[in-house]
């Protein structure tokens, strides 16, 4: 048998806790805007927050409500729409990913994931002000 045709990484889960790990790491990265976990980890949630912040770019109300429906948190779904989405000029490439050493316990590779782009979270505190 051949792994042909199959994408992503398993991680030693079953399909449901490999999701919530997932949308764990994409709401983590979107809420501090940075976070350092194992490079196969970051290197997975890239693409899945890229395609979210593009999404999130448009603005209507379909991908608003497909973002929400992909992070099951309303909240970090508005920070991201409201406030990250809009400062970021770029078409894509919004992250990057640093190598940090390895971890001591197990000598697993750990990576930083970051926005490329400055983001500055006062903005949301002046429209919550707004209203």
């Amino acid at each position: 048998m051949h792994r042909h045709g199959y994408v992503g990484r398993k991680f030693g889960r079953e399909t449901d806790q490999r999701k919530a790990l997932e949308r764990g790491l994409m709401c983590s990265l979107i809420k501090y805007q940075s976070i350092t976990t194992t490079l196969e980890r970051a290197k997975e949630i890239r693409r899945p927050v890229e395609k979210l912040v593009t999404l999130a770019k448009k603005g209507t109300l379909a991908s608003r409500r497909l973002v929400i429906a992909r992070l099951d948190d309303l909240e970090v779904a508005s920070l991201l729409i409201d406030v990250i989405a809009p400062q970021l000029s770029r078409n894509s490439g919004y992250l990057k990913i640093e190598r940090a050493g390895f971890r001591k316990g197990d000598h697993a590779e750990l990576a930083t994931i970051s926005f490329v782009d400055d983001i500055d979270l006062e903005l949301k505190s002046e429209k919550k002000g707004k209203k």
